[in-house]
């Protein structure tokens, strides 16, 4: 099926009804805002802030929502009150997604909105994504994922369409290993070290994961910070973060 084809499912699903949407400003639920907000009868993007997201997060998405001319409300959850989710199990994305969830549906359903979804889409169902559960769980439609859209066809449209997005909208959690604890220390310093690499170079996707005595950092181009200036400039920061 070509691609157009699949957008026309996603249009033709989001037309005319009520649609609310959990809105993170990455490329899966942009491409559904985007779309929503042409052919829906009302469109309401909702944003959590766990206090646990990159720097920018919560503006990008409110900065999104307005260009699109649509709702939007953002609903702070501090995450760093939840002691199951700061135990760092297995289930910590389960539970995370489940508080999230539940809080998206109830602001939903109170404000009168009727279809209720997320930006899940079939790359996710053969990835380790045990959180998608709760999309299920708590009756969320996935339209992109009913049209067969892939992620890597999502870029495509929305780059083809000049639809800006955010690049990295993951959880600082999921840079700590499971079954470490997670501390609102761990998450300032691997922030401050991802800031501090997208500032310094022209990577556009920057991810610290502090594994302990060292950090593994995965970027999105890798000559950005191979140079012999470069790397020590950024090893010598990154350690002085502890």
């Amino acid at each position: 099926m070509r691609l157009n084809d699949k957008i026309n499912i996603v249009r033709d699903i989001l037309k005319d009804r009520n649609v609310a949407i959990g809105f993170s400003g990455g490329s899966d639920s942009t491409l559904i805002v985007y779309l929503a907000s042409q052919i829906a009868k009302n469109t309401l993007a909702i944003t959590i802030d766990n206090h646990l997201m990159p720097t920018g997060f919560v503006e990008h998405t409110r900065k999104m929502a307005e260009s699109f001319g649509i709702e939007h409300e953002v609903i702070d959850i501090d995450f760093y009150r939840d002691a199951d989710f700061l135990e760092n199990t297995s289930k910590r994305c389960h539970t995370c997604r489940s508080l999230m969830y539940s809080t998206i549906k109830k602001l939903a359903i109170d404000r009168g909105f009727d279809y209720i979804c997320d930006g899940n889409n079939i790359s996710d169902l053969v990835d380790d994504r045990p959180g998608i559960l709760v999309t299920y769980e708590n009756d969320f439609k996935t339209p992109l994922i009913k049209a067969k859209l892939t992620s890597r066809e999502i870029h495509e449209y929305l780059d083809k369409n000049n639809v800006p997005y955010s690049k990295s909208t993951t959880c600082l959690a999921t840079r700590i290993p499971t079954n470490t604890p997670i501390t609102q220390e761990k998450i300032e310093k691997i922030s401050y070290c991802e800031d501090y690499i997208l500032s310094n170079t022209g990577c556009e996707i920057v991810k610290v994961r502090d594994h302990g005595i060292f950090s593994l950092c995965e970027v999105d181009n890798v000559d950005e910070i191979i140079g012999e200036n470069k790397y020590k400039q950024i090893n010598d920061e990154v350690k002085n973060k502890g």
